[in-house]
């Protein structure tokens, strides 16, 4: 049976153009699952953007008003690409228009308004997915089996982290990610969330953190123009201060008694993009890193002591979704095949009429562990993680 369903993608920059690819290549990589995205609408408030995205991309139309995409009647899917600052009011009307809603992380500014925005969608009853994306490499989904499947035996020990290094130069512009009134936090909920979400898939539930945070560059060239995150000033530009923090680090505790720590920086200098994490159970021991997302150390001891040591995994079409990318073991996969098994599983939720994850709900559980983590920024102290579930 094919399933038709209408994209409407709001914001055309990087992540907005990656996540129209994937919808795209949906029908090739997964075609057996009857499942057609068609690129509806897309929006951005630069209206060359915009319409450089409706050619390039093949939008069938493009505008720069974002409530066009969410009044459309062809859009059934609004794909949330924009600044954090606009998540909450483009989540509040996509689903008071019953749009099942794709929204990218953090999905609030602050834990109290992606508490806002997992009502308004529990309320309207409409499916819900975050871009979280590293937890869709085979890799990962293959370390996770290990995990659920008791392999490592009982997990003891958990180390997540995010470096990276694009605010690593003092002189990268003063983007709205840098601005508390626009981004909200700074890495907390950049990069840390992707971080606690792995955790959470990985391990389970945490029971409570302790934690800090700190500003490496407290000052940043104003942009001209546009800007990026990628853009850069002069030592004679005129500076604005940053107003939220570059790095957070905390100790955790999980429910299940696994102890861990979590470890984040957007000014590092060294690590290009290192999503990582390491497990360690009473059986094994597994470590995973994006930089080389195409493989996994794997640690499952035997009674041969000369081979007692990890083992590096290479990817291939035996582990979960590679085969739908390349059939050659060692032939790898990137970053937008991992944003295409991404939006597969959102639009299967659609399809089956069952909520797949990550969802709001997953967003929402890691809000109560972000919100447990400025707490602890202003107590010193550990501090619980309790539920921000609102009442319907």
């Amino acid at each position: 049976m094919t399933h038709t369903i209408g994209i409407g993608v709001i914001g055309m920059g990087w992540m907005g153009q990656a996540h129209s690819r994937a919808y795209r290549a949906i029908s090739d990589r997964f075609y057996d699952s009857g499942i057609r995205p068609r690129l509806v609408i897309c929006a951005d408030d630069m209206a060359a953007r915009a319409k450089q995205a409706q050619e390039a991309l093949g939008f069938a139309e493009s505008t720069t008003d974002w409530h066009a995409v969410i009044n459309h009647p062809a859009v059934q899917v609004v794909n949330i690409a924009s600044p954090n600052y606009l998540h909450l009011e483009m989540v509040r009307a996509a689903t008071a228009a019953g749009k099942h809603v794709f929204c990218e992380k953090p999905v609030g500014r602050t834990p109290q308004e992606t508490a806002e925005i997992e009502a308004l969608a529990r309320n309207a009853g409409v499916m819900s997915f975050v871009g979280f994306n590293y937890r869709w490499a085979p890799m990962v989904q293959y370390a996770k089996m290990l995990i659920d499947e008791g392999r490592l035996g009982r997990i003891t020990h958990y180390r997540g982290r995010f470096f990276a290094m694009y605010g690593s130069n003092p002189l990268g512009h003063l983007t709205w990610r840098f601005k508390q009134a626009y981004a909200g936090s700074g890495v907390l909920g950049d990069i840390m969330s992707h971080v606690v979400d792995m955790a959470h898939m990985l391990i389970g539930p945490i029971e409570r953190v302790v934690s800090t945070r700190h500003t490496f560059i407290p000052e940043r060239p104003l942009p001209t123009g546009e800007g990026t995150h990628f853009g850069l000033g002069t030592p004679e530009d005129p500076t604005g201060p940053v107003e939220n923090e570059d790095y957070v680090g905390a100790l955790v505790q999980f429910t299940n008694g696994a102890q861990g720590s979590f470890e984040t920086c957007r000014a590092i200098f060294g690590p290009k993009c290192e999503m990582s994490f390491e497990v360690n159970g009473t059986k094994g021991a597994l470590k995973w890193n994006f930089e080389r997302l195409n493989e996994l150390a794997l640690y499952l001891p035997n009674e041969d002591a000369i081979s007692d040591g990890y083992t590096n995994l290479i990817g291939g079409p035996g582990f979960p979704y590679h085969g739908r990318f390349n059939p050659g073991d060692g032939i790898g996969i990137g970053y937008e095949d991992l944003k295409c098994i991404e939006a597969y599983n959102f639009l299967q939720s659609i399809v089956e009429g069952k909520q797949r994850e990550p969802s709001f709900a997953s967003a929402l559980t890691l809000a109560g562990v972000q919100a447990a983590m400025i707490r602890s920024w202003e107590s010193g102290h550990w501090e619980g993680i309790t539920s921000l579930r609102q009442s319907m």
